[in-house]
């Protein structure tokens, strides 16, 4: 799997965590359905149907047994926007389970 490949699939598991992050952004303190369509959500559905277009493109260039893998990322991604932008806690435990997903993805990546 060429270095463009691995650039690839990065840019999908960005989009979609991005994805996530704007969607928190727009649910905050939203109630009814009305709130919940707005510039925030459409922002992350965007984000998502970039992403989308990435990751088959990625698929059909790389294996699914490599490719897949890099879906783990987003939660890393996401658990440290959680903490950065939104003050989410976080615990010891829960950062060695990130450092264990960024290690397993490694794993895989590596030659």
């Amino acid at each position: 799997m060429t270095s463009v490949h691995i650039g690839i699939l990065i840019a999908s598991t960005l989009c979609a965590a991005l994805g996530q992050i704007l969607f928190k952004a727009g649910a905050r303190h939203a109630e009814t359905l009305p709130e919940f369509l707005n510039l925030w959500i459409f922002s992350g559905l965007f984000a998502y149907a970039i992403g989308t277009l990435l990751w088959i493109y990625a698929l059909s260039r790389a294996p699914l047994t490599v490719a897949y893998p890099f879906t783990a990322l987003t939660f890393a991604l996401v658990y440290l926007a959680g903490a950065l932008l939104f003050g989410e806690p976080v615990a010891l435990k829960t950062l060695a389970g990130v450092a264990l997903i960024l290690g397993g993805l490694f794993l895989i990546v590596a030659p």
